[in-house]
């Protein structure tokens, strides 16, 4: 078990003590840190302290027993000058982030974001007006194929309007909550966009096979009009992120996963709109079994276009070893280290990236790294990590 630290309730000086209050802002009677194993259903009662006796027997007992000290840490906000500081919007209210003040800091960050940040939100508008209307005709007209299709549009821009959010969310800096940031805020998005595809993909399947069973004289033609709209606003999609339309790429930050997740997602709706408007040509042409052939078709394309996606994101929040680094090379090293005559053994080791990216040559921080771990050393703290960053 590691010692984070110890605590002394011998004596210390008034001045220490003063430091530590004015450093804490915490009063001299303040008892939100005493120590205790207590249980957690009596963790906010003030316990009871009875007079310490002058009984020999009793005075060689601890003065700070298991059973009668106490984690008194009432619900307080220690945090919240830097939890509730997102996108810069400070809380004034007292309770909690208004939903107002962050829906006009998200447009702020919007308008001052880069050219990628403004398509998407363009496009999640569009899509938004495409599935309010779409859905008011088939409720209107009681097409239940309509309402159907819009209520798969409402979940797609619910996930793109998230990969908005986590472009927003990342330029926060990190604070004493999210110490490590929030960048990986994109790779959740982009994961979240490929799950959201495979499952496209299997639900493709299942409609094909039902396709199948039933009699495709049935098919719904009135579809086809509402394939080619959302044909339509899905390409300009496909245009704003045409330089990541591709299906494997070299991922050098975290936006640029975010970014493929976005083309990948309208790249695939476009795939399955082109191919119920197909379908419903060959239907239209007599061709036996069409809708089964497409619709299987695009499932297999969805799926065969979202996995390295999906690999690559699930790899980097499993923390995974990074596929730039070979596990060859990284057994070698072990092997090196543990040939030392003053090494007994190499246990957990662990390697893993934060974020996909790449290091910069032509660096040398070996001195940087002595220097640091040489100030710390001589405090005391023997196991530490240090990460540079280029600038």
């Amino acid at each position: 078990m590691d010692r984070i630290g110890s605590f002394n309730h011998h004596t210390a000086s008034n001045g220490f003590q003063n430091s530590c209050n004015r450093d804490t802002e915490f009063g001299a009677n303040d008892r939100r840190f005493a120590f205790s194993r207590q249980a957690s259903s009596m963790q906010w009662q003030e316990p009871s302290h009875p007079p310490i006796s002058t009984n020999s027997d009793e005075l060689a007992k601890p003065l700070l027993s298991r059973s009668m000290s106490s984690i008194n840490i009432p619900p307080g906000r220690y945090f919240s000058s830097e939890s509730n500081n997102f996108f810069g919007v400070k809380d004034n209210s007292g309770d909690k982030l208004s939903v107002l003040s962050l829906a006009f800091s998200i447009l702020e960050n919007v308008r001052s974001g880069n050219l990628y940040m403004k398509r998407l939100f363009i496009m999640i508008f569009l899509n938004v007006l495409y599935s309010t209307a779409e859905l008011a005709t088939g409720l209107l007209s009681g097409r239940i194929g309509l309402v159907s299709d819009a209520f798969h549009l409402t979940f797609g821009c619910g996930l793109l309007t998230f990969s908005l959010f986590s472009i927003a969310a990342s330029r926060s800096k990190p604070d004493h909550v999210y110490t490590y940031g929030y960048k990986r805020l994109e790779v959740l998005a982009a994961f979240t966009n490929a799950l959201f595809l495979l499952f496209l993909s299997f639900s493709l399947a299942v409609e094909a096979l039902h396709a199948y069973i039933q009699d495709e004289s049935e098919h719904k033609h009135y579809l086809i009009v509402s394939a080619v709209t959302n044909l339509t606003v899905n390409l300009i999609g496909v245009w704003f992120f045409r330089n990541y339309a591709r299906i494997n790429l070299v991922y050098r930050k975290a936006e640029d996963m975010n970014y493929h997740s976005i083309c990948l997602h309208v790249l695939a709706d476009s795939i399955r709109s082109a191919g119920l408007i197909l379908a419903s040509w060959f239907l239209s042409l007599g061709v036996q079994n069409a809708e089964v052939l497409c619709l299987g078709l695009v499932s297999v394309a969805v799926f065969m276009i979202v996995m390295p996606l999906f690999r690559a994101t699930g790899g980097v929040l499993l923390q995974m070893v990074p596929p730039s680094i070979p596990t060859s090379a990284l057994s070698k090293c072990l092997r090196q280290i543990t040939s030392l005559e003053d090494v007994l053994e190499v246990t957990q080791a662990r390697f893993w990236e934060l974020v996909p990216g790449q290091i910069k040559k032509g660096t040398d921080n070996r001195q940087t790294l002595e220097f640091v771990h040489g100030v710390y050393h001589e405090l005391g703290i023997l196991e530490l990590t240090v990460q540079i960053e280029d600038a």
